[in-house]
């Protein structure tokens, strides 16, 4: 019998691309598998940027109503099961390797990519365990993601921004369309912002989706130290701010509850869609409130207090790097008051992907950084520290170069002073080790 470890080599080497778009092949192996008409209710949520902090949402208030929830995210920080989670819990290595024996079985001669043989596992994995609903994070883009070989009940695309245009297309326009083909007919179509390509517009109305508009079908306004949600039916009052730190997470949450409400409200004519609406309705202010305490999601504006703080944020492309440059603005410097504020200093460890924009990265927090420090990332797509000094350009403040996330480290805590900051960021293959490094994951 294959380890945990000797089934993610194979799957790196079955099918010749890394990355292939398209549906045929593993919804052939989920017909096999008799996993592509799931019994339990599906939400899939698409986005450039802000799908993972929505999923997480989604998790916590579906545990705080009672409800069993699968949620399949991806990529992982630090271990592969981490992709994969029951009731709040990764899927144990047992639970994988069964789920891989079985897609192993059915494929036959059917190659599949890494990601194809994740998503088969979860869906595997959800049917087996019966959740009440599961939740699936889309991979890349949306219409030919393998997340959706299955008809979601309810859709959510988060935001259109410019990320993996070589695979997705060049502009917004054409990167929304494909995001947008998560959408089904005559189920809802929740938009976390109204701010979308023309686009999702059109898919909506060419499918007969019903669109839930963010700042249109449901809205929150904060007060002080707590919020209000109106949303399609629904309205909450005086809630706590989520777990996940950043104004963005208001957004996020209020998006997931539309989410919720949409899947009660057009409950439509799956029983097993019925049953879990009826447990639903009607939610109310104390669940909600439990849910948003106990939200948790390594690596998006994850904050390490001490001396020095440290924050832990993905932001691996522009979009992103501008989120959590808004919420380095907003965030008060550790331990700093008065003249010493403006003798806090920021500092940067930054690892970025071969194939991802460092130049835009860095240019939306242009100003911010007054110490960076480049790392190398390995693998395909890796990157050298001094290939990533030449695609950041010359941004503002001393730049030191490092071998490795950890190295990267390591010279921050040498460098850093009480009341400063050290802000880690590029991507998950950043972060990841870094969280490790901290000792905090």
């Amino acid at each position: 019998m294959r380890t945990l470890a000797e089934w993610l080599t194979l799957q790196e080497a079955v099918h010749p691309k890394s990355i292939d778009l398209e549906l045929t092949r593993v919804a052939a192996v989920a017909r096999a598998l008799g996993i592509e008409a799931p019994e339990f209710p599906v939400i899939t949520v698409a986005g450039t940027n802000g799908k993972g902090s929505v999923v997480a949402h989604l998790e916590a208030l579906f545990g705080a109503l009672g409800a069993s929830t699968g949620m399949f995210t991806s990529p992982h920080l630090l271990k592969y099961n981490e992709r994969i989670r029951l009731k709040g819990r990764e899927a144990a290595d047992s639970e994988l390797i069964a789920a891989f024996e079985r897609i192993e079985a059915a494929r036959g001669a059917t190659t599949l990519t890494f990601f194809e043989y994740n998503t088969l596992a979860a869906l595997v994995i959800f049917a087996d365990r019966a959740v009440d609903v599961a939740l699936l994070e889309v991979g890349l883009g949306g219409r030919l993601d393998a997340t959706n070989l299955v008809a979601a009940d309810v859709a959510v695309l988060v935001s259109v921004g410019f990320d993996h245009s070589d695979w997705l297309g060049g502009t917004l326009d054409l990167i929304g369309a494909e995001k947008a083909g998560i959408f089904r007919a005559g189920r809802p179509a929740v938009l976390g912002t109204p701010e979308m390509p023309a686009s999702v517009a059109a898919a909506i109305e060419s499918l007969g989706a019903r669109a839930v508009i963010a700042e249109r079908d449901f809205s929150w306004r904060l007060r002080g130290e707590s919020w209000d949600y109106e949303g399609l039916e629904l309205a909450l009052r005086a809630l706590p701010p989520s777990a996940l730190a950043g104004s963005i997470q208001y957004r996020n949450a209020a998006t997931a509850l539309a989410a919720v409400e949409a899947l009660a409200r057009d409950a439509g004519s799956r029983a097993a869609v019925r049953r879990l609406a009826a447990r639903l309705a009607p939610l109310e202010e104390g669940a909600v409130s439990g849910a948003l305490r106990a939200v948790r999601l390594p690596g998006r504006f994850q904050v390490v207090p001490g001396e020095v703080e440290w924050i832990l944020d993905i932001a691996h492309n522009p979009p992103a790097a501008e989120v959590l440059s808004r919420q380095l603005r907003e965030r008060a410097m550790p331990g700093a008051e008065g003249g010493e504020r403006a003798r806090a200093r920021t500092l940067a460890v930054i690892g970025v992907l071969a194939d991802k924009d460092a130049g835009g990265i860095a240019a939306a927090l242009a100003g911010l950084i007054d110490h960076w420090i480049l790392c190398t990332l390995p693998g395909a797509r890796g990157s050298s520290a001094g290939q990533l000094a030449e695609r950041l350009g010359r941004p503002r403040g001393e730049i030191q170069l490092a071998d490795s996330v950890t190295a990267g480290c390591e010279l921050a805590r040498a460098a850093a002073r009480p009341g400063d900051r050290v802000v880690v960021f590029g991507s998950v293959h950043t972060v990841g080790p870094a969280l490790e490094w901290l000792r905090i994951y």
